[in-house]
């Protein structure tokens, strides 16, 4: 009796708790990072203006994080900037929704900034376009002196970006 128990629970647990390497990762965009009751906020901020004075462009820090999606494999496309790495492999950048943010342009709110950790390094030659970034979301704050994040992955790939 006690087998046939243990071994319904094994089953049912097995079920509740998928293996990382066939786990499907979430596709996500941008706006999927945005809380719902912010989406509108969101919205209506726009795309922020260029500047070239060499000014420092101040952060909004308005904005929260998803705590729902702490710990999911995702996939999201994006630009990087590299921050840690050598001549030939970067393996800690930051990823961002759009070109030039945080260089050109105020950084977006944190959490339109995902700060990768990528230790097997990606190839430089890579990370020139828009990429997707695939791995382990963590709802953690990271400052940086560039932005600070609001999200965190843990890379395991990066593929090219197929607007398909």
């Amino acid at each position: 009796m006690f087998k046939k128990i243990l071994c319904r629970v094994l089953l049912l647990l097995s079920f509740a708790t998928p293996v990382l390497a066939n786990e499907e990762p979430l596709t996500l965009d941008w706006i999927d990072l945005v809380p719902e009751a912010e989406r509108n906020m969101f919205d209506s901020m726009g795309m922020p203006e260029t500047d070239h004075s060499g000014n420092a462009a101040q952060q909004s820090k308005v904005g929260s994080v998803r705590p729902e999606l702490n710990g999911s494999t995702v996939k999201i496309p994006g630009f990087v900037i590299p921050l840690e790495g050598d001549a030939n492999t970067i393996t800690e950048f930051l990823l961002v929704p759009y070109f030039g943010a945080c260089i050109h342009v105020p950084p977006p709110p944190p959490n339109q900034i995902i700060y990768v950790k990528f230790p097997k390094g990606a190839p430089i030659q890579e990370l020139w376009d828009v990429v997707y970034v695939i791995g382990r979301l963590k709802t953690d704050t990271m400052n940086h002196e560039l932005a600070e994040t609001g999200y965190l992955i843990d890379g395991t790939a990066i593929e090219a970006y197929d607007d398909m």
